[in-house]
């Protein structure tokens, strides 16, 4: 999955959101960020969506969960190849307008008479750089001028220029982080592409958050020639992206790479430590780092290694605006490739909700519990502010929830109260710890609204 640049966030606002119990994603083969075979997390599990009565009406609310734009299409019969596991929902009825997957009509998780040869997909617009939907290339291109191409059913394909003028290009300019239009050249200024044209009589008013939500004829209608390719120059400098993958990764642990010169690479871990991991955490919207691993912890990269020697006092906004020797100067190779590490939070057992239950936290691959030596609403109001909660009423002890299982990873927490993650608090130390479950801790909270945090699973620090 690719992921956000801060200044992109503020307009297309999530990547993942909450969904009752769990996330929903795009994958499958040919899938991107904004496309690909719908699958949600329920009961702890990922699970896919039968296609019987999917629609542009549940694709639409599937693109705006994911903060993709617009729909273009909900494709079938596994067009984004099979998946595997349960099939968590059938007979979807979205009128279009729910602001999640959950909100439509369905026959309840996990009954169904399908196969996962009918597993439904979307293809969404995109948001910007994003959703990787749109980009400028050609002749004498830089990041923020050139011919623009969009990606439409599998292809990229040109725009052509009829009508095309500067709130067009406003548009694109936009819509790829690259400030106000300078110009909106017509004719191929930047070269003739090859292929699919694929808008054509593009009508803009300049406010819309995407070329797809202005005007236009039926993708791939026009009475064009590539001699006629619409471009842009816009006022701005391109915004890098970044990314978490990897062997073992998850949307917020991974092996660091970044999008830059149209081609991801990695980063080089000399001088690699937890105030450069933060500045990647904050990025993308996953808390507070657990750690900064180093020497390809996550595998190694392939490619360019875009950054070296990263220096941020940790309260940087992005990667980029730390201290490093350039883009693509290093002595280093793939085998120093820099990697994050965050931990997750969630509230689960018997007579739990979404804001109540026994604490647990995700950390080295393994769901484990909080022992109750020292808990109280100190500790209790960390967890309710990283969940989105509200206020925390209660702190029980001595496994007021339901006993869990498997790994106690924290014990002995110690929160002043106004720490931002439990992580933050003092503890003994991840695994340390002389608890048994008849000793897990929980916490009761105030609210019970669900709260998005950006890309979030449950909350992550």
């Amino acid at each position: 999955i690719a992921v956000v640049f801060h200044a992109v966030y503020d307009e297309c606002k999530i990547c993942f959101m909450y969904f009752i119990g769990g996330q929903i994603r795009l994958a499958g083969s040919g899938s991107t960020r904004c496309s690909g075979r719908v699958e949600i997390y329920y009961n702890n599990t990922w699970g896919t969506v039968c296609d019987d009565s999917w629609d542009l009406n549940d694709a639409k609310v599937v693109c705006r969960q994911l903060g993709c734009g617009p729909v273009l299409s909900a494709p079938q019969s596994a067009h984004f190849g099979r998946g595997t596991g349960p099939i968590w929902l059938d007979n979807l009825g979205c009128s279009g307008s729910e602001r999640s997957l959950f909100k439509c009509s369905h026959q309840g998780f996990g009954t169904h008479n399908c196969g996962h040869s009918e597993d439904a997909g979307v293809v969404c617009s995109g948001c910007g750089v994003l959703g990787t939907n749109i980009r400028l290339t050609g002749s004498g291109s830089t990041q923020c001028s050139g011919r623009v191409e969009m990606y439409h059913s599998d292809t990229w394909g040109t725009v052509c220029d009829d009508s095309w003028d500067l709130n067009d290009a406003n548009v694109v300019c936009r819509e790829l982080g690259c400030g106000t239009a300078l110009s909106a050249p017509h004719s191929a200024h930047f070269g003739q592409g090859t292929g699919q044209i694929w808008l054509d009589d593009v009508a803009c008013s300049g406010s819309e958050g995407s070329l797809t939500e202005c005007q236009h004829g039926r993708f791939g209608t026009h009475n064009c020639g590539h001699g006629e390719d619409a471009g842009v120059v816009c006022s701005g400098k391109k915004l890098v992206l970044i990314r978490l993958t990897g062997s073992g990764s998850t949307r917020c642990s991974g092996r660091v790479e970044i999008y830059y010169n149209n081609t991801w690479g990695t980063v080089c871990d000399d001088s690699w430590d937890l105030n450069d991991a933060n500045v990647v955490c904050r990025e993308l919207g996953c808390g507070t780092a657990l750690d900064a691993p180093q020497s390809a912890h996550f595998g190694e990269g392939t490619g360019q290694i875009w950054l070296d020697d990263v220096a941020c006092s940790g309260s940087e906004r992005s990667l980029t605006q730390c201290q490093h020797r350039g883009f693509g100067t290093h002595n280093c190779r793939h085998s120093e490739d820099a990697g994050v590490n965050y931990v997750q939070l969630r509230l689960t057992g018997s007579g739990s909700t979404r804001c109540s239950g026994r604490v647990e936290m995700y950390h080295n691959d393994t769901w484990g519990t909080v022992c109750d030596d020292s808990w109280d609403l100190n500790d209790a109001k960390v967890v309710c502010r990283e969940l989105g909660c509200g206020t925390a009423l209660d702190a029980p002890q001595s496994a007021h929830f339901g006993e869990g299982t498997g790994q106690i990873w924290l014990d002995d927490v110690a929160c002043s109260g106004s720490e931002r993650s439990l992580t933050e608090c003092q503890h003994g130390g991840f695994g340390t710890h002389n608890c048994r479950h008849s000793e897990d801790a929980g916490v009761v909270s105030q609210s019970t609204k669900i709260n998005t945090l950006p890309g979030a699973n449950t909350a992550i620090f």
